[in-house]
């Protein structure tokens, strides 16, 4: 008997530990190990001074979450010339006022944001294998899903109060503008298309005139509001969502993006394509996670610092 299944007993006992030292890394490292991606996208026009953007995303707050906390409040270190947050805040209703501790100092300088479905709803628990399932059957957020049905409310209101008392600019389905030393910079956003938030039709027409660069805001990169923003003509769209994969397979990358974009645009700056028209597109894989699952693999969480330059 020791020989026929001694073996296999010892396989298993090898690969149980080797999965929850896995298990291990991903929770008690990887998810708090906040890095900075820089990029420059040349989007400006000829001439103009380069522009530094921080954009800030999925933040997913918990209660208790002093390291991260700590890591946002440094970025205001960067001196940002704005800052942009693609939204989901929250992962704990009660967290609120840790968010608005961790972002205070950013808040100092001029900003803009949109929510996601985070914000306004707090998690559930579910299987992670769903999310592969869901890609499969094309089903993502409430595009082919019921409706949510006793979800818990997140009481997102005072937050959206704080960012508008220090001057952030709501892009929910509208657009904004942002003086900043002689360059004017317009700004139009989408509420959550996660959750069938997005209301395009309240905002097309592309690009303001006037404006020295106009840029598109979302929580989702789901490709209608991709396809939507290219085709009126914007250079650069900005989004998060993703948490550019999660939990990501080395030398292969992101199994899903919990949206209908494709896992080779998961995270990073890439662009998209409608016709002749192309914009740059940078979607951020965010510094936090689904209180649930609290665990990142190859795929450290991150704020982004964008240098946005003059066109070559």
């Amino acid at each position: 008997m020791r020989a026929r299944y001694g073996v296999p007993l010892k396989v298993t006992a090898v690969g149980a530990a080797v999965g929850a030292a896995g298990l291990a890394y991903a929770a008690g490292f990887e998810a708090r190990s906040f890095r900075l991606r820089r990029i420059t996208v040349p989007v400006l026009p000829h001439g103009a001074r380069p522009l530094r953007v921080l954009q800030v995303s999925d933040i997913h707050m918990v209660c208790g979450q002093r390291k991260k906390r700590a890591w946002l409040q440094s970025l205001a270190g960067l001196r940002p010339d704005f800052v942009v947050n693609t939204g989901d805040n929250l992962s704990d209703p009660d967290a609120v006022p840790e968010v608005l501790d961790a972002l205070g100092p950013l808040m100092e300088f001029p900003g803009v944001y949109v929510f996601g479905s985070n914000d306004y709803y707090g998690p559930r628990l579910r299987n992670p294998a769903r999310y592969l399932l869901e890609k499969v059957q094309g089903k993502h957020g409430l595009n082919g899903n019921a409706p949510a049905v006793g979800v818990v409310h997140n009481p997102w209101e005072p937050m959206r109060d704080a960012f508008d008392e220090a001057g952030w600019l709501d892009l929910s389905n509208t657009r904004g503008r942002l003086k900043l030393e002689g360059m004017e910079l317009a700004f139009t956003g989408l509420d959550d298309p996660h959750i069938k938030r997005d209301r395009y039709a309240e905002v097309q027409g592309g690009p303001e005139s006037g404006a020295d660069l106009s840029i598109g805001v979302v929580h989702a990169p789901y490709l209608r509001s991709l396809d939507a923003f290219t085709a009126d003509g914007y250079p650069l769209i900005l989004a998060g969502h993703t948490h550019g994969g999660q939990l990501c397979i080395p030398f292969y990358g992101a199994l899903v993006t919990n949206c209908d974009l494709d896992t080779d645009r998961v995270k990073g700056l890439s662009s998209h394509t409608v016709g002749d028209k192309r914009a740059y597109l940078h979607v951020s894989a965010g510094c936090g996670t689904n209180r649930y699952t609290p665990v990142r693999f190859a795929c450290p969480p991150e704020a982004t610092l964008l240098t946005l330059a003059p066109k070559a």
